[in-house]
């Protein structure tokens, strides 16, 4: 589709990663599994080591599978989410969800999902009740179906109640191949809506802070948004929806695995004034913060307008916006241009403030 040969994209990937991948700590810490550098660099060191093959090394949201004359999307996530249930959603409709965006950011129509259940001994059957109704509810909203699943229960007190696996597979139309390694000079970068509900909810509804906002979980199927928006162009190279790390991680995973520079306006940036409110509060930049109901699309810029005016369309993306560019250069560097008129770099995440939020 873009008309970039396959293997030279993986060689580029390739060797940005081994020249950096390296885990520094001897034990796993809360900050590996935040979506910033300690969670690139585990899975670069660690997983990817081990695991290495043409088929997992651009690590996007999913494999992309030729089985027979059929292109299959597969994914998995789990989900650990603290508190089970939020303002807006719980962990069974964030679940499925959440399964449903990855199948949908690499191309794919989502179709079948799988389910299992990690359940603590003395969890209330109420709870998990209401769990799998949201599921039930959420799949089918999304037009996928949950066809098998498994279920394990632990002692008290060795799990937070319910964790939850989600497995998917997806049609992926012939022609399309999607991918943040595509990016090139002159691309628009999109975001679909408002950025930092989802996570800002969560970090209120622990309850842990005196601090109130009218704030819900974003939490939504994106398949029929995409649907949309590859019905009317060509021209997308790569689809990210925004969870850990926040937009900011998913510019960095641009700006290095295309070996490019990104260049975002702080202004463009959509955020609700009570998320940004309460982001400034609690000291946390928006663009790090998780959505469960956003993407991020890099587009060709001479159909920017385009793919704009068909996320605007759709009730799902209605107030998506332009945010920045791909450019030259700097490679391997985003930049924002802030609200003052200067220039700001946009690192990964260090650290781990907002542990639990999927």
């Amino acid at each position: 589709m873009t008309g970039v040969r396959e293997d030279l994209v993986l060689e580029r990937i390739d060797r940005t990663r081994r020249a950096r991948a390296r885990v520094r700590e001897d034990r796993i810490t809360m900050s590996h599994g935040a979506g910033g550098k300690a969670t690139h660099s585990l899975i670069e060191a660690v997983f990817l080591d081990a695991f290495d093959n043409p088929l997992l090394a651009p690590l996007e949201d999913g494999a992309r599978l030729q089985v027979g004359r059929s292109r299959l999307g597969f994914t998995t996530d789990s989900y650990v989410v603290s508190p089970l249930f939020f303002p807006g959603g719980n962990i069974g409709d964030l679940a499925v969800n959440g399964t449903v965006n990855d199948l949908a950011m690499t191309g794919a129509t989502p179709l079948y999902l799988s389910a299992g259940f990690i359940l603590e001994e003395g969890f209330p059957v109420e709870s998990l009740t209401k769990i799998t109704a949201s599921m039930a509810r959420a799949a089918r909203q999304a037009g996928v179906r949950i066809v098998t699943g498994d279920t394990k229960v632990v002692q008290r007190g060795k799990a937070d109640g319910c964790y939850i696996n989600t497995a998917g597979v997806g049609l992926i139309a012939a022609g399309l191949d999607l991918g943040v390694a595509r990016a090139r000079p002159g691309d628009a970068i999109i975001v679909s809506g408002p950025i930092g509900d989802h996570g800002i909810t969560i970090m209120l509804a622990r309850g842990e802070l005196d601090l109130e906002a009218d704030v819900t979980s974003d939490t939504a199927p994106l398949n029929g948004l995409v649907g949309s928006l590859l019905g009317v162009t060509t021209g997308v190279r790569a689809l990210r929806d925004v969870t850990r790390g926040g937009v900011a991680t998913i510019l960095n995973e641009i700006a290095r695995a295309a070996d490019v520079g990104v260049l975002v306006s702080e202004e463009a940036i959509p955020v609700r004034d009570p998320v940004r409110g309460a982001a400034e509060l609690l000291g946390i930049d928006p663009m790090y913060v998780a959505c469960e109901g956003q993407m991020v699309v890099v587009v060709d810029g001479a159909v920017a307008d385009v793919a704009l005016g068909a996320l605007r369309a759709h009730q799902a993306g209605a107030q998506a916006t332009i945010i920045g560019h791909v450019t030259a250069g700097p490679k391997g560097i985003v930049s924002l241009r802030t609200s003052f008129g200067g220039t700001r770099i946009v690192d990964l995440l260090v650290g781990d403030p907002l542990p639990r939020i999927c």
